[in-house]
């Protein structure tokens, strides 16, 4: 009676395995915004792509991330040792904050796809549009430091402060809502070095990041 449950057993194992593995992916929501990073002579494009991603298998079975501007003939590819995952609210996002072109050309506007696909090499897609303006609505805003006081100069709607330890590593994100102040009011971690402004305009997805300026 045992051997003839046993290849059964085996058998019902292979099937629930099998049904797993052919499970596709799924992707209920992405977002693409375009970052201007401080260059060295003028402002450099980026997208910062992220996507809900899901599997039945869980996220650790998901492998690749492709996103593709298909007019342009435009492939970028993310492994997942390579995109950042974070959770907000439950959810699982993956993605990049740079993806960028060869010798920092201009980003193409339009239609993007994004291709998710797991370790058993089922796959789906979603597409995204994508139509910031093609020149910045605001200039490049300015971040200054001095003597524990900051001075933002932005028409951005929106501004946070993003904090670095000594290693670089993220700390913390801070909205500010003033322009001018003093550091010792915004409850800054007690291990952060390093400073940036994000500026934000959340209308049409776009945002400005300067580079980091030691506080300490």
């Amino acid at each position: 009676m045992v051997s003839r449950c046993a290849p059964l057993a085996v058998l019902c194992s292979l099937l629930v395995l099998f049904s797993c593995s052919e499970s596709e992916p799924r992707i209920p929501y992405g977002i693409i915004r375009l970052v201007y990073y401080q260059g060295s002579a003028q402002p450099e494009e980026r997208f910062s792509f992220f996507i809900i991603a899901e599997d039945d298998d869980g996220i650790e079975n998901l492998d690749e991330l492709y996103l593709y501007h298909d007019r342009e003939g435009l492939r970028w590819l993310l492994s997942a040792e390579d995109w950042v995952s974070f959770e907000e609210e439950g959810t699982t996002w993956i993605g990049s904050r740079s993806i960028a072109m060869i010798e920092n050309e201009r980003l193409p506007r339009g239609q993007y796809r994004a291709v998710l696909v797991n370790k058993g090499g089922e796959r789906t897609e979603r597409t995204f549009s994508f139509d910031a303006p093609e020149n910045p609505r605001y200039a490049f805003p300015t971040f200054t430091i001095s003597e524990g006081h900051y001075t933002i100069g932005s028409k951005y709607p929106a501004h946070f402060l993003i904090c670095y330890d000594g290693e670089g590593n993220f700390l913390k994100t801070i909205a500010v809502t003033t322009l001018e102040g003093t550091f010792s009011k915004l409850g800054l971690p007690s291990g952060a070095k390093t400073v940036a402004l994000w500026a934000e305009d959340d209308e049409y997805y776009t945002a400005a990041f300067t580079n980091g300026i030691p506080i300490r």
